[in-house]
């Protein structure tokens, strides 16, 4: 383990907060400060010397600012290796001063494109000299220490008072890799805006903020969540999430989005899928009507709301066994009731824009597409039978049309009155889901006389639309494609069934 005694130090940041501390711990240990700009005029009116770096370099900071710490003695002072006996000797030569510790944080380059701004304004917001600064004194952590982000001055300000201003090889070197996690996130930041257009078929991700969680989709897998959970949610209440509890949540969030600014709409879901949905006057009765779609299937589930959860929509709740709750917000005596349970996550959902692209592993690689952003609308839709679906038939059909989007292929669903009847979900025959669909649908005593079908994907064969008016389904939608298609309108013409096409697949592996 290398130790190394600190004598100097460069800073030069973009934010200051809790930047204080550390200058003036620097000053209790006689660590020479240099600085730039804002930052040395920080340091000043702390009434703390510093040393410009103008003074270093022998030229003022030019170009409005662009190039400031580009330049040999400044870099000198920092790739030197202390170990190098011509290194030693080419700073004095040059009259180099030797730097140990390098604080430069990054201009704000994310932030500047996610607030709108013009493009000269985010131009202008990409580092030059900061980031060849966090560089070179990652690189050279064996003889420097780089903080390279305002988050890490709490855990630096600790080291160098612990060690009066001596540093450890591997507290350098930990340093060193948060450093590059840095430079190589915004670099990737950088890329991602100058490519919005896909021009260059390069996929670039990389996401700082992880989570390690208890496990992965089973015990025995590892399992880690990158993301800003907490800008999506508040967790008022219950145990961690797990990576099962994380996949439903986002099968829920996803769902309901399609229902946002609608009548109020309770759902349950469960393995990504829901098994009971339902849109009311009411958010209670909307969770009534929801859990009769499968009673069942919803111990366990996740429950999510499109409105905030009232006392009586909570006390119904309560009796279930229940994994998670997402509402927009809740009442206070709603939210009482639900804690009772200690280990029932509650969360409230706040407004972000959710990515448009999915990525998934494939075999030795990745495969990434554009997220399925279309919603069927009456305004999409192509009559297709002699006979038009009625009012109601049309509301049922785009609620139907919805769900069938955000469930696992192959999937018919059959709903009545907003309400999820049932649904059969991914099987490997769209008559094996028309089929389960029909069963489950008895198995809880529901009449579907009247009730309507949602397919997500054609039919090939007028089979399905057989059984389902064997079963007293009425109206149809689906996407149509199938050279096939008028087999089924045949059949829909000849037995009163109205059918409509939305020209959209959606299906969902």
């Amino acid at each position: 383990m290398s130790i190394k005694k600190a004598t100097s130090a460069l800073i030069s940041v973009f934010h200051k907060e809790g930047l204080e501390p550390i200058v003036k711990k620097f000053n209790e240990l006689g660590i020479t400060i240099y600085s730039t700009g804002g930052t040395e005029k920080f340091i000043k009116d702390l009434g703390i010397d510093v040393v410009p770096v103008e003074d270093v370099t022998s030229y003022p900071s030019i170009l409005g600012g662009r190039v400031k710490t580009l330049h040999p003695k400044v870099f000198g002072g920092i790739l030197n290796r202390q170990d190098h006996d011509g290194d030693i000797a080419q700073l004095k030569e040059f009259d180099i001063p030797q730097l140990d510790i390098v604080i430069v944080d990054l201009y704000p380059f994310e932030k500047t494109v996610a607030s709108g701004a013009p493009e000269q304004d985010i131009i202008e917001k990409i580092d030059i000299g900061g980031i060849s600064l966090i560089r070179a004194a990652a690189k050279n952590y064996k003889d420097v220490l780089c903080v390279s982000s305002m988050e890490d001055y709490g855990e630096f300000l600790n080291i160098i008072s612990k060690g009066e201003g001596n540093t450890t090889s591997e507290e350098r070197k930990k340093f060193a890799s948060k450093a590059f996690n840095v430079s190589s996130h915004y670099d990737s930041a950088i890329f991602n805006y100058f490519n919005q257009d896909d021009e260059e078929v390069v996929l670039k991700i990389s996401e700082t903020k992880g989570h390690v969680l208890r496990y992965g989709e089973n015990p025995h897998q590892k399992g880690l969540f990158f993301g800003d959970f907490k800008a999506m949610f508040n967790k008022l209440h219950g145990k961690e999430l797990s990576y099962n509890n994380l996949l439903d949540v986002d099968a829920a969030v996803n769902l309901m989005n399609e229902f946002r600014g609608d009548d109020p709409t309770f759902a349950i879901l469960k393995h990504n899928n829901a098994c009971g949905l339902a849109t009311r006057s009411s958010i209670q009765q909307a969770y009534i009507d929801a859990l009769a779609g499968d009673p069942v299937s919803a111990f366990g589930g996740v429950l999510i709301s499109n409105v905030e959860l009232d006392k009586g929509t909570a006390e119904e709740i309560h009796s279930l066994f229940c994994e998670v709750v997402i509402a927009p917000s809740y009442s206070d005596e709603a939210l009482e009731i639900l804690k009772r349970k200690k280990n029932r996550i509650i969360l409230i959902q706040n407004d972000v824009d959710l990515p448009d692209t999915l990525v998934r592993t494939c075999l030795n690689g990745i495969l990434v597409q554009k997220k399925d952003d279309k919603t069927d609308t009456i305004a999409d839709l192509k009559y297709v039978t002699g006979k038009e679906p009625s009012s109601r038939e049309l509301e049922d059909l785009i609620f139907a049309s919805k769900l069938c989007k955000h469930t696992k292929s192959n999937t018919i669903v059959l709903a009545k009155n907003k309400q999820l009847c049932a649904s059969g979900t991914g099987q490997t025959s769209r008559v094996d889901a028309l089929n389960q669909a029909i069963h489950k649908a008895k198995s809880f005593n529901f009449d579907l006389n009247d009730a309507v079908m949602a397919s997500d994907a054609f039919f090939p064969f007028p089979d399905c639309v057989e059984i389902a008016h064997k079963s007293g389904i009425t109206s149809i939608i689906q996407p149509g494609g199938s050279i096939k298609d008028q087999l089924s309108v045949d059949y829909c013409n000849e037995n009163n069934i109205t059918m409509v096409m939305t020209g959209t697949r959606h299906f969902k592996h």
